[in-house]
């Protein structure tokens, strides 16, 4: 098998789009120039646009989320998750949700200038702000753009509340700021652990940190005080819903306040994706696991319905919601909403205002 490096997570790049987009096929120019070793493809270069937006804080009127705002720093994420929600986004750009959306990324380095400009407006009104709602602000290249390290930055200078969910223990390079920030109710982090079998996160999340680097960042978060959650989505029928009440239990251990899960979800291009993923990797049981998923969905691939479309539906859906609940309650991880400060907000300095 190839390395975690090499490995990607789409299997294939010409998925159809929804909006009759050209197809790509794996090749061109944005392979590397390497030839095939032991008769594998060679390994496909990520590429990083720089994406000069007008807006950083985007609003959300979901019913179904707790917030109605978010910072996104990149398109696109290398860590190549095969059941990604946001890889749809993609098309927009006439770029593959496939392959292309775990290579091609979009980077936003004037993203924290943007903040400070939003942020000092006479009538923006404080609530907390969610990073990691569409791609990972922690993936790979944020160890060199730090797009998101400087738009906390900003909002610790700010006394903004914000939340971060992430599948990497990169956020611990930034404790020095989200620290102090959850010492005045200010910060919360969620670190999404969806298996600890490396064996099926080398396939399923290709590029993300290790399992139990995740664990280990829970625990150092818990220790510096930071407010932890860990987060199973998904939940993925006959691969990892077995794994629900030992991951609980091991974020628990870790010092995680409290879980949350949701089965999971493909929306648009994401369901021939992931179909293509499991033939690739469990053909023994692709039927299985699809039949599954439409008994959540009524019926469907993916259930895009406000309120069901988080929650699932019919037996296999309150199947997963007991044994959740269940196993939260024996290791204390029972639901808990930290009621983050707005109160201590204050505009950037050099706004207009800070002079009277």
């Amino acid at each position: 098998m190839a390395t975690n490096r090499a490995v990607r997570g789409a299997t294939r790049n010409d998925v159809p789009t929804r909006f009759g987009l050209a197809q790509r096929e794996a090749d061109g120019d944005w392979l590397d120039a390497l030839e095939a070793i032991d008769g594998a493809p060679a390994p496909v270069r990520t590429s990083v646009t720089v994406e000069n937006a007008r807006t950083i804080i985007a609003r959300n009127q979901s019913p179904d989320v707790p917030f109605d705002r978010s910072i996104n720093p990149y398109r696109g994420c290398e860590h190549g998750c095969i059941y990604c929600f946001a890889r749809p986004s993609h098309a927009y750009h006439d770029l593959s949700p496939g392959i292309d959306f775990e290579t091609r990324l979009f980077a936003k380095p004037g993203a924290a200038e943007l903040l400070r400009a939003e942020l000092a407006r006479p009538g923006y009104v404080p609530r907390p702000i969610a990073f990691g709602t569409n791609t990972d602000p922690y993936q790979p290249i944020e160890g060199e753009w730090r797009i998101t390290r400087a738009c906390i930055e900003i909002l610790a200078e700010c006394r903004h509340p914000i939340t971060i969910t992430t599948k990497s223990d990169r956020v611990l390079r930034d404790l020095d700021l989200i620290a102090p920030m959850a010492a005045q109710r200010l910060a919360a982090v969620m670190i999404s652990v969806t298996t600890l079998d490396p064996k099926v996160a080398m396939t399923l999340e290709s590029r993300a940190p290790h399992p139990e680097k995740r664990l280990k960042a829970i625990a150092a978060l818990a220790t510096a005080g930071v407010p932890v959650f860990v987060s199973l989505s998904p939940v993925i029928p006959a691969i990892t819903d077995h794994e629900i009440e030992h991951i609980l239990e091991r974020a628990a251990e870790a010092g995680a306040r409290a879980a949350f899960f949701m089965p999971v979800r493909l929306p648009h291009e994401v369901a021939p994706l992931f179909r293509a993923w499991l033939d690739a990797h469990y053909p023994d049981r692709a039927g299985k696991v699809m039949a599954i998923v439409q008994s959540l969905r009524g019926g469907r691939d993916n259930d895009p319905n406000f309120f069901t479309r988080m929650q699932g539906q019919g037996p296999w859906a309150e199947l997963l919601r007991t044994r959740f609940a269940k196993a939260c309650r024996k290791y204390g991880l029972e639901s808990e909403r930290i009621a983050l400060r707005t109160d201590l907000f204050r505009r950037p300095a050099g706004a207009q205002g800070e002079l009277f």
